[in-house]
Formats: structure tokens, C-alpha cells, sequence
């Protein structure tokens, strides 16, 4: 079973930066793909960011394309999720997922079927 941690948020100020890990165990993810959602009280999931491991393909939202920045370490089975300028919309709970394979809809949640417990980011003024 694959299992995700995902770590780095907290705090943090307008206008500024997080990179928070998604750590993942269990398995390979060669040909799998890892997602980045966040979900704020009140609002609908949201997806972000996917990336394709084998490839390093790369999807974004049209929210967050040009602030945010997805990767991966190949050799340490970890995703990141490079946040810049942020803004206090922003604060949300963010969880990373995994998918197999090339996913036919990466912004579609119901595509992956590993997900991290989230990790809280709030951004203040």
C-alpha cells in the first residue's frame, strides 16, 4: 500500500513562499502520477498541480500557474509543491495524491487513488 506524508506548511506571510514535501513509501511510483489538491473551509476541492513521474510532465491550474511550481526526486520518492507570492487565498488545507499511470483527467480527483492527510497552510496579512 502506497502511503503519503505530506509536511511543510504553517504559517506564513502575504506575499511569501513554501515548499511543502509529499513523502511517499510502500511501492514504485515510475509510472505513476502525483497530484496536488487543496480544499478551504466552505469550498469545494481544488486541484492545483499534477506531475507525471516517469516523464516530470507537468499540469497546472489556471489559478496557481506562474506562483506555483510541481516536482519530484525520483531517487527519494518525493513530490514538492514550490508556493510563491502567496496570498491569503491561498490558506487551505493541502494534500498531495497519487494516481496510476498517465491519468486521463489529472485535475479529477476520483483519478487518484492514494491521498495524503493534508497539511494546513495559512497565509496572513
Amino acid at each position: 500500500q502506497v502511503r503519503l506524508v505530506e509536511s511543510g506548511g504553517g504559517f506564513v506571510q502575504a506575499g511569501g513562499s513554501l515548499r511543502p514535501p509529499c513523502a511517499a513509501s510502500g511501492r514504485t511510483f515510475s509510472s505513476y502520477t502525483m497530484g496536488w489538491f487543496r480544499q478551504a473551509p466552505g469550498k469545494e476541492r481544488e486541484f492545483l498541480a499534477a506531475i507525471t513521474w516517469r516523464d516530470g510532465n507537468t499540469y497546472y491550474a489556471d489559478s496557481v500557474k506562474g506562483r506555483f511550481t510541481i516536482s519530484r526526486d525520483n531517487a527519494k520518492k518525493t513530490g514538492y509543491l514550490q508556493m510563491n507570492s502567496l496570498k491569503l487565498e491561498d490558506t487551505a488545507v493541502y494534500h498531495c495524491a497519487v494516481g496510476d499511470g498517465a491519468l486521463y483527467d489529472s485535475t479529477n480527483f476520483e483519478e487518484y487513488s492514494y491521498w495524503g492527510d493534508g497539511t494546513q497552510v495559512t497565509v496572513s496579512s
